[in-house]
């Protein structure tokens, strides 16, 4: 074998051994960016389980919090309701004792101007035993009048109708009750219209 042809050989052989590694190289490129792709599928598989749970976590919490405000607000709604009613219970009568009222009220100016006529006594003291007795009933509903003369104005009891100068008494207070007011129970059924210090 000439020294030509050994050479050619050696490079043929040379040339060979260098696509080999290069296929080697390519494969082993390959297997690598195979096992990368295989690691980010993987991971990206991951991420997305990851933000999927994440996003299911917030999506409960979310509901779990609709469902504690929607039991709170039926709570207050029960509540309210029970409130309502025993109100309405309280103030049933109100209605009627408010109508009643200026009866009460003719009751006592027809006493306060009682005739000073022989005879009339009776009659009046029958009249007496009936407006007391009317009393009665309503105080038994929760009706009682308001004490006013001597007492600062307040604007949540008494309706001033008048301001008079008085050396009795200091500014505000009320020096004339021209109508009686009534509570019941708690609440103001009718004010009082009075005349004020000045």
């Amino acid at each position: 074998m000439s020294k030509e042809q050994s050479m050619q050989t050696e490079n043929e052989t040379e040339v060979m051994e260098e696509q080999q590694d290069a296929q080697a190289a390519e494969e082993m490129k390959q297997d690598i960016n195979a096992e990368v792709g295989a690691e980010q599928v993987s991971q990206e598989s991951a991420e997305q389980l990851q933000e999927r749970v994440a996003a299911l976590t917030a999506q409960s919490e979310d509901y779990m919090q609709r469902l504690a405000r929607s039991q709170a607000d039926f709570d207050n709604f029960r509540k309210r309701t029970i409130r309502e009613k025993e109100e309405l219970g309280k103030y049933a009568s109100s209605k009627l004792i408010s109508e009643l009222l200026p009866i009460v009220d003719n009751f006592g100016r027809a006493l306060d101007t009682r005739p000073e006529v022989e005879g009339s006594e009776s009659f009046v003291k029958g009249v007496e035993m009936i407006y007391r007795q009317f009393e009665n009933v309503l105080q038994a509903e929760g009706l009682t009048a308001m004490e006013t003369v001597g007492q600062p104005f307040n604007p949540e009891f008494h309706q001033a109708v008048m301001q008079v100068e008085s050396d009795e008494h200091e500014e505000g207070i009320v020096v004339e009750e021209l109508q009686k007011g009534y509570m019941l129970k708690d609440k103001v059924l009718r004010p009082a219209m009075v005349k004020v210090s000045g």
